[in-house]
């Protein structure tokens, strides 16, 4: 009698455990889920919603809406089902990309496929993240033109202020008539680390593509081993952004026209003015398309933008290493690109659009560049059409308010128009 008295209370004491942690893994799930999608708000690219929103023990269930800022390009709905357990939560959803401004769905409308299905699982112990995304191939015809896409796979996870993704692209082909673009397979790495609000951030991006071909009638193309790895930062002082394009070979008629790579790195953003323009950004999409499309939006911008200029960009040509067996040219060459923030207030980015004033706002913009660049070991028929001697071996490019010198001498007549 005294063990089947013991039972029932330690049924009861199981139950209630059992109950504790799934409202606890529901509960973590979705502070998690938050905290990632105002974190992700904060970055300042997208505008993230959630609607149909369903909290449960069991099961949770909603749909995420991703937009960019403004445009209405393309929207991104995710609808998605929680199923909660006591050591973690599992994930299934859909991807169901709309485009243009009739929102029309990609998969349904343009394709005549089911949207790809993706799933997650969110294990509570660790806050870690694990899921997958599989892309199936398809076929789309109009008007000629012809897409060729032959699947892929996406992976995603991380931890809360770390996350990870992984792309493998098949090759996909367009062709338009005699025309067509092929690339693939490509392969994206990307991770991105940040803390409370985004306010400081790291991203670093490996874009690998094997092969790239362009074909028309009386041409064709051939890129071999693009890669380009970019690593952007925004800490307390500034925004940086580091770019190396990195190519094997662009072969055309059986020779190499080019190879080699180009290193350069953008600095000096001011990270202040910039989490100013990200604030008014989300503030100007909470109030919807219509402030939006006023047409005032830049103005209103306009003095948080010139304030990233505040501490003079500086654009860093770290190194330039182009080589062309085909035509027997090299480059070699760094240098480095100021912008004068002097005066900021004599500027005008609205001006910049304007038809009436554009050309003259853009030659204010150009009279900021200062800088000079180095180019080692020309060749001598660069030489000779720049009007140098011919024993002329480096050429030294200064850039003065805009206008462009080389070797203290002017442009030629026929490059002075592009200044």
């Amino acid at each position: 009698m005294r063990k089947e008295r013991l039972i029932v209370p330690l049924v009861v004491g199981v139950a209630l455990l059992w109950g504790a942690a799934q409202y606890l893994s529901s509960v973590l799930f979705e502070r998690e889920l938050a905290r990632a999608l105002e974190d992700l708000t904060a970055r300042g690219e997208l505008a993230v919603e959630r609607s149909d929103i369903e909290r449960g023990w069991l099961e949770s269930r909603g749909t995420l809406h991703l937009t960019p800022r403004f445009g209405q390009a393309w929207h991104l709905e995710l609808p998605y089902v929680a199923r909660h357990g006591v050591i973690s939560t599992r994930i299934d959803g859909e991807l169901i990309p709309h485009l243009g401004p009739d929102d029309r769905r990609l998969f349904g409308d343009a394709l005549p496929s089911s949207p790809p299905t993706w799933q997650a699982r969110y294990r509570t112990l660790g806050a870690t993240l694990e899921g997958h995304l599989q892309l199936a191939p398809f076929i789309v015809s109009q008007a000629g033109r012809e897409l060729d896409f032959r699947g892929g796979r996406i992976t995603f996870g991380g931890v809360y202020g770390d996350w990870r993704l992984q792309a493998r692209l098949e090759p996909w082909r367009l062709s338009d008539g005699p025309a067509a673009l092929e690339a693939g397979p490509t392969v994206l790495e990307s991770r991105y680390a940040y803390t409370d609000a985004a306010y400081h951030f790291r991203q670093q991006d490996l874009l690998k593509v094997e092969r790239l071909t362009w074909q028309q009638p009386d041409l064709e193309l051939e890129a071999r081993g693009v890669i380009l790895h970019s690593r952007t930062v925004l800490d307390e002082q500034e925004l940086r952004v580091e770019s190396e394009l990195t190519l094997d070979r662009l072969v055309t008629a059986g020779q190499v026209l080019l190879t080699g790579r180009v290193d350069l790195e953008l600095s000096r953003i001011n990270a202040d003015a910039l989490r100013s323009v990200l604030a008014v950004l989300r503030t100007e999409a909470a109030r919807g398309d219509a402030a939006q499309e006023s047409g005032d939006l830049l103005a209103r911008l306009e003095p948080q933008l010139l304030a990233t200029l505040q501490d003079s960009p500086r654009l860093d040509i770290h190194a330039i290493d182009l080589r062309s067996p085909m035509l027997g040219l090299e480059a070699r060459g760094d240098g480095a690109l100021f912008f004068d923030s002097r005066q900021l207030s004599e500027l005008s980015l609205v001006a910049l659009v304007d038809p009436h004033e554009q050309a003259s706002e853009q030659a204010r913009w150009r009279a900021r560049l200062f800088g000079d660049l180095i180019w080692h070991q020309a060749p001598k028929v660069v030489a000779l059409w720049l009007g140098l001697p011919l024993d002329t071996r480096d050429l030294e490019i200064d850039v003065v308010r805009g206008r462009v010198r080389i070797n203290g001498r002017p442009l030629p007549p026929a490059l002075e128009r592009f200044q």
